[in-house]
Order: structure tokens, then C-alpha cells, then sequence
């Protein structure tokens, strides 16, 4: 488990939905924006997590603001450590400052959130085809 995640202790229904809903991230100035894929109409399931040190702080839907618990889009980014990351480096670019030159290649990256559930794969996973919701 990330050490982010455990700080956040998500209900398990939270982190359920974080895992297999149908969630796309677009980076936005050190932010994310999360988009559900999952419902008929995605541009009305869009919110913006904002990433301060590091961690996503808060997030715009409504059930972030009711909860005292993290809601599923901000557990998302987290079970998610390369989009984070990415957000990270993006801020401190925005910022004037500088990251490493590393390797850029994301696509071949192991799923980093196959560590949460061997029963329910992330929404991810399936679709790149790495897991089968059957299994």
C-alpha cells in the first residue's frame, strides 16, 4: 500500500470505486483533472484534484466537500503513483524549476495498482488488458 494511501485510510467502498471505475487524468498546472469515463455523459463526472506536497489535498465534487474521508477521485490519483508524480514534476516545472531527464517511457510502466486487490483489478489494468475482471 502507498504510504499516501495509508495516511488517507479510505472506506472500502471509496477505494473500490478508485480501483475499477472508468477514471482519465489530464495533468493541469501540478493539478489533475479526473474525468469518470463510466457514466453516459463523462464532462458531467470532471473534477479537479488539487496536489499540494505532493499529496491530493482536496478535490471539486461535491462528495469531497461532505466528507470528512478523501472521496474516490483524490484515492484515484493516489493508487495511481505515476499520474501523481507526473503532477508533481509538472508543478515544479510550472514553478521554474527543473526535474531529472530520466526515461519518459510510460507506456510499458507494470500497473502500480495491482498491490490493492487480486479480487477487483483497476479499470485500467482492463482495459490495457493486463487483468480480466473474471479472473
Amino acid at each position: 500500500m502507498t504510504p499516501v494511501l495509508t495516511k488517507f485510510d479510505p472506506p472500502a467502498r471509496v477505494l473500490k470505486r478508485a480501483q475499477y471505475e472508468a477514471f482519465a487524468f489530464e495533468l493541469l498546472d501540478g493539478d489533475i483533472r479526473v474525468r469518470n469515463e463510466s457514466y453516459a455523459d463523462p464532462a458531467a463526472h470532471e473534477y479537479r484534484v488539487r496536489i499540494r506536497d505532493g499529496v491530493p489535498d482536496s478535490c471539486s465534487c461535491p462528495a469531497d466537500a461532505s466528507s470528512d474521508s478523501p472521496c474516490k477521485h483524490r484515492i484515484a490519483v493516489v493508487i495511481r503513483p505515476r499520474v501523481l508524480d507526473l503532477a508533481v514534476q509538472m508543478r515544479v516545472v510550472a514553478d521554474g524549476g527543473s526535474t531529472s531527464s530520466g526515461d519518459d517511457e510510460t507506456t510499458d510502466l507494470p500497473c502500480e495498482c495491482e498491490q490493492l486487490s487480486e479480487a477487483l483489478p483497476c479499470w485500467n489494468c482492463v482495459d490495457a488488458g493486463r487483468r480480466n475482471l473474471s479472473e
